[in-house]
Protein backbone atom coordinates (compact mmCIF):
# COMPACT_ATOMS: atom_id res chain seq x y z
CA UNK A 1 0.00 0.00 0.00
CA UNK A 2 1.31 3.44 -0.91
CA UNK A 3 0.98 5.76 2.09
CA UNK A 4 1.60 9.49 1.91
CA UNK A 5 4.79 10.74 3.58
CA UNK A 6 4.55 11.35 7.32
CA UNK A 7 5.30 15.03 6.71
CA UNK A 8 2.14 15.25 4.60
CA UNK A 9 0.10 13.36 7.22
CA UNK A 10 1.35 15.75 9.92
CA UNK A 11 0.44 18.80 7.83
CA UNK A 12 -3.04 17.39 7.17
CA UNK A 13 -3.62 16.80 10.90
CA UNK A 14 -2.39 20.30 11.70
CA UNK A 15 -4.57 21.85 8.99
CA UNK A 16 -7.64 20.24 10.54
CA UNK A 17 -6.76 21.59 14.00
CA UNK A 18 -5.77 25.07 12.80
CA UNK A 19 -8.20 27.98 13.01
CA UNK A 20 -8.39 31.07 10.84
CA UNK A 21 -7.48 34.04 13.04
CA UNK A 22 -5.61 31.60 15.32
CA UNK A 23 -2.07 31.37 16.63
CA UNK A 24 0.59 28.84 15.72
CA UNK A 25 4.23 28.22 16.53
CA UNK A 26 6.72 26.56 14.21
CA UNK A 27 9.37 25.56 16.73
CA UNK A 28 11.86 24.49 14.05
CA UNK A 29 11.42 26.61 10.91
CA UNK A 30 13.91 24.77 8.69
CA UNK A 31 13.13 25.40 5.01
CA UNK A 32 9.78 26.98 5.85
CA UNK A 33 7.32 24.43 4.47
CA UNK A 34 5.44 24.09 7.77
CA UNK A 35 5.68 27.84 8.46
CA UNK A 36 4.05 28.56 5.09
CA UNK A 37 1.31 25.98 5.70
CA UNK A 38 0.61 27.47 9.13
CA UNK A 39 0.48 31.00 7.68
CA UNK A 40 -2.11 29.84 5.15
CA UNK A 41 -4.14 28.24 7.94
CA UNK A 42 -4.30 31.31 10.18
CA UNK A 43 -4.84 33.90 7.46
CA UNK A 44 -6.26 36.50 7.18
CA UNK A 45 -5.91 37.73 10.78
CA UNK A 46 -3.96 35.05 12.64
CA UNK A 47 -0.34 34.91 13.67
CA UNK A 48 2.54 32.44 13.30
CA UNK A 49 5.85 32.67 15.12
CA UNK A 50 8.76 30.59 13.86
CA UNK A 51 12.01 29.77 15.65
CA UNK A 52 15.31 28.65 14.18
CA UNK A 53 18.94 29.02 15.23
CA UNK A 54 20.19 29.21 11.64
CA UNK A 55 19.88 32.57 9.85
CA UNK A 56 19.93 30.80 6.47
CA UNK A 57 16.78 28.87 7.44
CA UNK A 58 15.02 32.09 8.39
CA UNK A 59 16.15 33.81 5.17
CA UNK A 60 14.90 30.94 3.01
CA UNK A 61 11.59 30.87 4.89
CA UNK A 62 11.18 34.64 4.58
CA UNK A 63 11.61 34.32 0.79
CA UNK A 64 9.05 31.52 0.68
CA UNK A 65 6.54 33.60 2.68
CA UNK A 66 7.14 36.70 0.55
CA UNK A 67 6.57 34.72 -2.65
CA UNK A 68 3.23 33.53 -1.25
CA UNK A 69 2.25 36.99 0.01
CA UNK A 70 1.96 35.75 3.59
CA UNK A 71 4.91 37.44 5.30
CA UNK A 72 2.62 39.76 7.28
CA UNK A 73 1.24 36.78 9.24
CA UNK A 74 4.62 35.49 10.44
CA UNK A 75 7.32 36.62 12.83
CA UNK A 76 10.61 34.76 12.44
CA UNK A 77 12.90 34.63 15.46
CA UNK A 78 16.59 33.71 15.33
CA UNK A 79 16.64 31.75 18.59
CA UNK A 80 16.29 28.20 19.80
CA UNK A 81 12.83 26.80 20.47
CA UNK A 82 13.76 26.40 24.15
CA UNK A 83 13.27 30.17 24.48
CA UNK A 84 9.69 30.29 23.16
CA UNK A 85 8.02 30.97 26.52
CA UNK A 86 10.31 33.87 27.40
CA UNK A 87 10.25 35.41 23.91
CA UNK A 88 6.51 35.11 23.30
CA UNK A 89 5.30 36.07 26.76
CA UNK A 90 2.08 35.50 28.63
CA UNK A 91 -0.23 36.48 25.77
CA UNK A 92 0.57 33.22 23.99
CA UNK A 93 0.22 31.00 27.07
CA UNK A 94 -2.94 28.93 26.74
CA UNK A 95 -3.87 30.72 23.50
CA UNK A 96 -1.95 28.79 20.84
CA UNK A 97 -3.70 26.40 18.47
CA UNK A 98 -0.70 24.51 17.09
CA UNK A 99 2.95 23.94 17.96
CA UNK A 100 4.96 22.05 15.33
CA UNK A 101 8.40 20.49 15.66
CA UNK A 102 10.49 18.94 12.87
CA UNK A 103 13.49 17.67 14.80
CA UNK A 104 16.89 16.82 13.37
CA UNK A 105 18.84 19.00 10.95
CA UNK A 106 18.11 21.53 8.23
CA UNK A 107 17.56 19.62 4.98
CA UNK A 108 20.18 20.80 2.52
CA UNK A 109 22.12 22.45 5.36
CA UNK A 110 24.95 21.56 7.69
CA UNK A 111 24.10 18.15 9.18
CA UNK A 112 26.35 18.83 12.16
CA UNK A 113 23.88 21.48 13.39
CA UNK A 114 21.09 19.42 14.94
CA UNK A 115 18.37 19.80 17.51
CA UNK A 116 19.45 18.60 20.96
CA UNK A 117 17.61 16.41 23.50
CA UNK A 118 17.85 18.89 26.40
CA UNK A 119 16.68 21.96 24.47
CA UNK A 120 13.99 19.96 22.69
CA UNK A 121 12.47 18.53 25.87
CA UNK A 122 12.55 22.02 27.43
CA UNK A 123 10.72 23.39 24.38
CA UNK A 124 8.20 20.56 24.46
CA UNK A 125 7.35 21.32 28.08
CA UNK A 126 6.94 25.01 27.24
CA UNK A 127 4.77 24.18 24.23
CA UNK A 128 2.21 22.46 26.45
CA UNK A 129 1.87 25.70 28.41
CA UNK A 130 1.39 27.62 25.16
CA UNK A 131 -1.39 25.41 23.79
CA UNK A 132 -5.06 26.18 24.30
CA UNK A 133 -7.32 23.33 25.45
CA UNK A 134 -7.80 21.14 22.39
CA UNK A 135 -4.62 22.48 20.74
CA UNK A 136 -2.25 20.22 18.84
CA UNK A 137 1.41 19.46 19.38
CA UNK A 138 2.96 17.92 16.27
CA UNK A 139 6.34 16.18 16.44
CA UNK A 140 8.39 14.85 13.55
CA UNK A 141 11.70 13.20 14.40
CA UNK A 142 14.28 12.15 11.83
CA UNK A 143 16.71 9.24 12.12
CA UNK A 144 19.84 8.73 10.11
CA UNK A 145 22.16 11.40 11.48
CA UNK A 146 24.49 11.47 14.47
CA UNK A 147 22.56 12.42 17.60
CA UNK A 148 19.16 11.32 16.30
CA UNK A 149 18.75 8.24 18.46
CA UNK A 150 19.54 10.16 21.66
CA UNK A 151 16.93 12.80 20.80
CA UNK A 152 14.34 10.19 19.85
CA UNK A 153 14.93 8.41 23.17
CA UNK A 154 14.61 11.69 25.12
CA UNK A 155 11.40 12.70 23.32
CA UNK A 156 9.90 9.23 23.73
CA UNK A 157 10.67 9.33 27.46
CA UNK A 158 9.22 12.85 27.69
CA UNK A 159 5.97 11.71 26.02
CA UNK A 160 5.69 8.62 28.21
CA UNK A 161 6.36 10.59 31.40
CA UNK A 162 3.92 13.31 30.38
CA UNK A 163 1.21 10.75 29.58
CA UNK A 164 1.57 9.18 33.05
CA UNK A 165 1.72 12.38 35.07
CA UNK A 166 -0.71 14.76 33.43
CA UNK A 167 -2.35 16.76 36.24
CA UNK A 168 -3.92 19.57 34.22
CA UNK A 169 -6.08 19.87 31.13
CA UNK A 170 -3.85 18.86 28.27
CA UNK A 171 -3.88 19.60 24.58
CA UNK A 172 -6.02 17.32 22.48
CA UNK A 173 -3.30 15.23 21.00
CA UNK A 174 0.41 14.71 20.67
CA UNK A 175 1.30 13.32 17.26
CA UNK A 176 4.74 11.89 16.83
CA UNK A 177 6.31 10.54 13.67
CA UNK A 178 9.75 9.01 13.41
CA UNK A 179 11.30 8.87 9.95
CA UNK A 180 14.13 6.68 8.81
CA UNK A 181 15.46 5.75 5.42
CA UNK A 182 13.99 2.25 5.63
CA UNK A 183 10.85 2.58 7.70
CA UNK A 184 8.39 5.03 9.14
CA UNK A 185 6.31 4.69 12.27
CA UNK A 186 3.91 6.96 14.06
CA UNK A 187 2.68 7.11 17.59
CA UNK A 188 -0.46 8.90 18.63
CA UNK A 189 -1.12 9.76 22.24
CA UNK A 190 -4.64 11.06 22.81
CA UNK A 191 -4.92 12.95 26.05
Amino acid sequence: MNRPPLTKIAQQAVSRACRAHGRAIDATVGNGHDTLMLARCVAPDGRVVGFDIQPSALDHTRQRLNAAGLEQHVELINAGHEHMRDLLGDGWVGNTDIVMFNLGYLPGGDKSIITQPDTTTSALAQSLDMLRPGGLLSLMLYRGHPGAEAEIAAVTQWIETRSRSCNRPAPGCIWCGVLSHRRAQSTRSNR
